[in-house]
């Protein structure tokens, strides 16, 4: 017949304890990282001399704005579109090439970014 008298002791412990093994892991990894710090001796090594170019600054940036109004500023200077193109030809005849930025304001309208850009 099927009749069982008490409890069902087969269950017991469905799960193994991670914190002993944890503990020990963390107690190696310190003893590891303390002893590669204290065992790593520097090395003297006999590095070779260079000889350094001394190298030249690399050449102004313009910077170009363009505001809210349409007003093109070289460098923080208001000027026009035609001095615009005869500085924009005058640095590009320089020994070295400058960079220019150009910054718009968001307000500005894209004629007049383009009008800078084609110069």
């Amino acid at each position: 017949m099927g009749f069982q008298l008490g409890e069902d002791h087969d269950s017991g412990m469905n799960e193994m304890n991670l914190i002993p093994l944890i503990d020990i892991m963390l107690v190696l990894m310190i003893i590891f990282l303390v002893t590669a710090t204290v065992a790593n001796p520097s090395i003297p090594l006999s590095l070779p001399k260079t000889t350094a170019e001394i190298v030249d600054p690399p050449p102004k940036a313009i910077t170009i704005s363009i505001n809210e109004k349409g007003e093109v500023a070289w460098d923080a200077q208001i000027i026009s579109l035609d001095e615009l193109e005869k500085r924009f030809q005058e640095a590009g005849q320089a020994e070295t090439k400058p960079t220019v930025q150009l910054r718009a304001d968001k307000e500005s309208k894209y004629d007049t970014v383009a009008q800078v850009m084609s110069r």
